[in-house]
C-alpha cells in the first residue's frame, strides 16, 4: 500500500521549524527518521509525530 509521503519542507511545516533545521538534523544524525528514495528524502507522517512525542519539551 502505498501512502503519503513527506518531504522536508512538509516535516518543517508541522514541526514549526525552518527547512534548514530538518536538513541539519539529518546530516548530524538526528531528527526524525528519514528514507532515501532516489535523490529525495523522504518522511513517513506517523514516524515524524512519534519522533517528536518522543522529544523532551523544549528540546526542538
Amino acid at each position: 500500500m502505498i501512502r503519503n509521503l513527506w518531504g522536508p519542507n512538509d516535516v518543517a511545516s508541522y514541526l514549526g521549524v525552518p527547512v534548514g533545521t530538518v536538513y541539519q538534523w539529518r546530516s548530524r544524525g538526528g531528527g526524525p527518521p528519514g528514507r532515501r528514495v532516489g535523490k529525495y528524502v523522504r518522511y513517513k507522517p506517523d514516524e515524524v509525530e512519534q519522533w517528536f512525542e518522543s522529544q523532551p519539551e523544549g528540546m526542538i
